[in-house]
């Protein structure tokens, strides 16, 4: 399913539980995107433009990074998430970040000259990311830095003992993106991307997500948040799912076994404007 002009729809919404769990998500995988900004080259100083920015985890990661002496600019089309974002800003007391609503590839000169764009989990959504790629690189200086972060679907998960409970609500949640339209594979996709969007010396970084049985990630708000789709298409039932005690029988499966489970592979892509 698309939204008007192609893009996928964003089956995950923007109500108050999608908000929390993208909250969550951004503490599980922060020091992660962190990472690949500062291999990505983002530091001190540096104007940041941060698109499909949400509730504003990666604008904040960017901002500590160019500290008072940068600027981040989050740019996000839903107001809610854009609302959320600010708020955030606020409490922090955080300089130098603020928040547009606005489709980050209408950006053009609007807002100035950036050194660099970055994006977590928003080219998956795009019906064309090469375009996307393109035309928000505009908006970059010659010689600055363009970085996305994507999940991707294609590595199998892996652990040393079977987990069939993990390996359904894997496929549940991927297959329900997929669904929705969502580029499951723009992980691997990355360096492509950016190399047919003009991009200069495309780099790629790839790490895991690994569960424990005393560690957790925010697995089950995701898949709260997508339940009504995965009923809608057919992909699981509520019974299926059992959501109010899927965390404790994830939990348990893992216990059992003892071992750690490699979920998910993310992947960090940048490269520069040439100049």
């Amino acid at each position: 399913m698309a939204r008007a002009g192609g893009d996928a729809e964003y089956v995950l919404g923007v109500s108050e539980q999608e908000r929390q769990r993208l909250r969550a998500q951004g503490d599980a995988v922060g020091p992660m995107t962190e990472r690949f900004l500062v291999q990505a080259g983002i530091g001190s100083g540096m104007r940041v433009l941060d698109v499909g920015c949400g509730t504003g985890d990666v604008s904040i990661l960017a901002a500590r990074l160019v500290g008072a002496e940068g600027e981040v600019l989050g740019i996000d089309r839903e107001p809610r998430m854009v609302a959320t974002a600010r708020d955030r800003a606020a409490a922090d007391e955080i300089p130098g970040l603020s928040f547009v609503e606005g489709d980050f590839r209408e950006v053009g000169s609007k807002h100035g000259v950036f050194d660099a764009v970055v994006g977590r989990l928003v080219l998956m959504y795009q019906a064309d990311p090469v375009d996307a790629v393109r035309r928000v690189a505009e908006c970059v200086r010659p010689g600055g830095v363009i970085f996305f972060q994507e999940y991707d679907s294609t590595v199998p998960a892996t652990s040393l003992a079977p987990l069939p409970l993990h390996e359904r609500v894997r496929s549940w949640i991927w297959s329900t993106l997929e669904r929705s339209g969502a580029d499951i594979h723009l992980g691997f996709k990355l360096y492509s991307v950016l190399t047919k969007a003009g991009l200069s010396g495309p780099e790629v970084r790839a790490e895991a997500i690994v569960q424990t049985p005393s560690t957790r990630y925010p697995t089950v708000p995701l898949v709260r948040v997508l339940l009504p789709r995965m009923i809608e298409y057919g992909i699981a039932t509520a019974d299926d799912v059992d959501v109010e005690t899927l965390e404790e029988r994830l939990v348990e499966e893992r216990r059992k076994v003892g071992t750690a489970y490699l979920g998910q592979v993310v992947f960090g892509a940048w490269a520069r404007r040439p100049g």
